[in-house]
């Protein structure tokens, strides 16, 4: 029964995924770049195993090894070790045909022979596919720690003949634009299963959450990362809507379905209670990152494998009520968000995962379980902490990587050497060379809030406000007898400029002016001259005498006081004197202008009585100007 039972939901369900299939199935690639020989030179497209451990946002270089024997891999490589015969050399890559067996057989027998990655030809003229991992063999999953790649049937020939005509091969396998690096957070999918039973894979996906949880919620707590789990849901074609199997593995009428978890359908829990139990772990991070703790999700399906596991008969809807209730989220919401599994309609929650499986812009269809997307793009290789982390923090724009992604278990810190060949400050041990996880690059940088400026290869300057407490700006500064004079300034956004009594270019050095020897200044009648650092000294002759800077001269220090006092006093007078005498002059022959206008005036002789009368002239001047100002 459980052959032909089994045989003819795999039939249902691939009617189903057939008639779905609107999208396709992507192959995620890196490049794979000839250095030698010659003729090869180049960079070809190569598709990434998906197993093993990819070096996301890394490089390898290596020199390219053809078995004379065993040329596809299919036995292990008892009397041939690929292990460089020197410490520190290039290490080598195995060249295997396909065929004949398994791609991760060929995969784990290259590596126990020392490889540091494996290069399987296709064996057709065709378009790369993607090298997949089968269901058997868990100890290869498992242990396989080196990248493969797929190149094409007419690269891999040419490598072979170069390889059996004696020639020196060299390649470097480059992943760094594999997965795409746009800003400071990445954001990633988990498309997993709730199913404990399943066999290797299944454990293989559960020792993950195990092992990342942790690094998962620092990630998305402190803002790193957005993630988001999926699950993927098959529907039953109407004609297999009221089948036995179909109503065992489905639910909402056939429209959401997973397959049997022991594959029998006589007995154990069915795929309908798998589609629950993973509509339970969907509803729960819904609920949780409405509270603004989508980390809790890492939480409940690791406390849903330990307390309710298929084996003791506790995966059911009440023991993940009680783990939900431990994590202090809302039961009857996520109950809510659930629904009913038998009524006939469509559920929004599964209808939004069965549209998201379906590939969109550069990711492919997710066909595979369990399946990463890092940035839309699949990810390929072993599903192991360290690996996942490495493909995460190449996710990364360069100089934006958490602190994680440059510890020494993650990568190598490229500015150890030499500086990464960055620009160097050792005086004040300032760098412009900065770690990424895809490698150094050397930008000026800022210290104490002062921003550096240059190419940071052979010059950072620093800029701004505040820069002449680093480095002095990178200007001149001396200091003598207690007195240091620099050519930088703050109040210039930029450049060196010798202080005033220097000169030089402000940088390198600033030479003192002898203003004695070149004349500039102590020019007066009997004055002495005295050059200084940045200045100089004049003196009079005449020790009755004061020298004054601003005018270049000596005065008399006994009457200095008196005669400026007196001397302001009679310019004060005189200035006096004369305004008044031009006051007056201006007075009079205004009154004469008045006089000659009044005398031609009808009213003249009333002038004449009230200036008799000593009637102010002024005055009648006044009323007179009113009464020809009057219209008639």
């Amino acid at each position: 029964m459980r052959g032909p039972a089994w045989r003819a939901l795999l039939l249902v369900l691939a009617l189903a995924l057939a008639d779905a299939a609107a999208g396709r199935f992507v192959v995620e690639k890196n490049s794979i770049q000839v250095t030698s020989p010659d003729e090869l030179k180049g960079k070809y497209e190569c598709a990434i195993g998906n197993f093993g451990v990819p070096q996301y946002g890394g490089t390898l270089h290596g020199w390219v090894k053809y078995p004379s024997t065993n040329q596809q891999g299919c036995q292990s490589f008892d009397d041939i070790s690929f292990k460089p015969k020197k410490a520190g050399g290039r290490p080598n890559f195995v060249l295997l045909d396909r065929g004949e067996c398994f791609f991760t057989i060929k995969a784990w027998n290259a590596q126990n022979a020392g490889a540091a990655a494996v290069i399987v030809v296709d064996d057709k003229s065709e378009p790369l596919i993607t090298m997949d991992n089968p269901d058997e063999g868990k100890k290869h999953l498992e242990n396989i720690t080196i990248p493969s790649v797929l190149i094409t049937k007419k690269l891999g020939d040419q490598l072979k003949k170069s390889a059996e005509a004696g020639e020196m091969l060299s390649v470097l396998l480059d992943w760094r634009e594999s997965l795409p690096h746009p800003d400071e957070r990445v954001e990633y999918e988990f498309w997993t299963n709730s199913n404990d039973e399943c066999g290797p894979k299944c454990d293989m996906q559960m020792d993950f959450v195990k092992s990342f949880r942790g690094t998962a919620q620092v990630l998305e707590k402190k803002g790193y990362t957005q993630f988001t789990p999926h699950y993927i849901t098959w529907y039953c074609p109407e004609a297999f809507v009221t089948s036995k199997q179909c109503k065992s593995q489905c639910i909402n009428h056939g429209r959401y379905c997973a397959p049997d978890p022991e594959q029998d359908f006589s007995q154990g829990y069915d795929g309908k209670d798998v589609v629950v139990q993973n509509l339970h772990q969907i509803c729960a991070f819904k609920i949780a990152n409405e509270t603004g703790k989508p980390w809790l999700w890492w939480d409940y399906v690791h406390d849903f494998a330990l307390r309710c596991p298929m084996k003791d008969k506790k995966y059911t809807h009440d023991c993940a009520s009680d783990v939900i209730k431990s994590l202090g989220l809302d039961v009857e919401k996520v109950n809510k968000c659930v629904g009913d599994p038998d009524a006939d309609e469509e559920n929004e929650i599964l209808k939004v995962e069965q549209d998201a499986q379906i590939g969109h812009g550069k990711r492919g269809d997710v066909t595979i379980l369990p399946t990463l997307v890092i940035n839309n793009r699949q990810y390929r290789g072993k599903l192991d902490k360290v690996a996942v982390l490495k493909a995460i923090c190449s996710g990364f724009e360069e100089t934006t990587e958490p602190a994680i992604c440059l510890s020494e278990d993650i990568q190598t810190n490229e500015c150890l050497d030499n500086n990464g060949g960055c620009w160097l400050d050792q005086a004040n041990n300032v760098t412009a060379c900065k770690d990424t996880f895809r490698g150094r690059v050397c930008e000026c940088p800022i210290v104490k809030g002062v921003k550096f400026v240059g190419d940071g290869y052979t010059h950072c300057e620093a800029s701004g406000i505040g820069r002449c407490e680093i480095s002095n700006g990178g200007c001149w500064q001396d200091t003598k007898d207690g007195k240091t004079i620099s050519a930088c300034s703050n109040e210039e956004s930029e450049g060196c400029k010798c202080p005033a009594g220097f000169k030089g270019d402000g940088v390198k050095s600033c030479e003192d002016i002898d203003e004695c020897k070149d004349k500039l200044f102590c020019q007066c009648k009997g004055c002495s001259c005295k050059n200084t650092w940045g200045s100089y000294e004049c003196s009079c002759g005449d020790e009755k005498l004061l020298y004054m800077r601003e005018h270049d001269t000596c005065i008399s220090k006994e009457g200095t006081t008196t005669t400026v006092g007196w001397s302001f006093l009679w310019v004060i007078f005189f200035g006096l004197v004369f305004a008044g005498v031009g006051a007056y002059t201006v007075y009079k022959y205004r009154l004469r202008v008045k006089q000659l206008r009044l005398s031609q005036s009808p009213l003249y002789p009333l002038v004449f009585t009230c200036k008799r009368s000593h009637v102010g002239l002024d005055l009648l001047v006044i009323t007179m100007m009113v009464i020809h100002l009057v219209p008639a």
